[in-house]
């Protein structure tokens, strides 16, 4: 029974440690880190919702870095990367919704 928890730890500890990206390794934008996340938006898998913080740092990037998660949402979800963006968060248009330090953009990836 030992045995099987210390697997367990290890392998938990893997998966924990392996989520994280070190300095170096982070996708940059503008030269800058913006920690960016993509979860479903609702009840449908296509839609989704990006949040990037530190948009203080700057609004391009800020727009790159949920443009480039967005991608990655769909490609992961749909294994393509076309994306319908909703009213106000478009990454190439200049309305993005912003409050405080972070960024919402939403958007459905498009099935073929």
């Amino acid at each position: 029974m030992t045995h099987t928890r210390i697997i367990t730890s290890v392998l938990a500890a893997m998966l924990v440690l392996g989520a994280c990206a070190k300095p170096g390794e982070r996708e940059m934008f503008d030269g800058k880190y913006y920690p960016a996340k993509a979860k479903k938006d609702g009840d449908r898998r296509e839609d989704f919702v990006v949040t990037v913080r530190r948009v203080g740092q700057g609004i391009e990037g800020a727009r790159k870095a949920g443009r480039h998660e967005g991608i990655r949402y769909c490609v992961e979800t749909y294994g393509d990367s076309a994306i319908e963006w909703k009213p106000g968060s478009d990454p190439e248009a200049a309305t993005v919704v912003t409050e405080g330090d972070a960024l919402t953009m939403r958007g459905s990836c498009v099935e073929w």
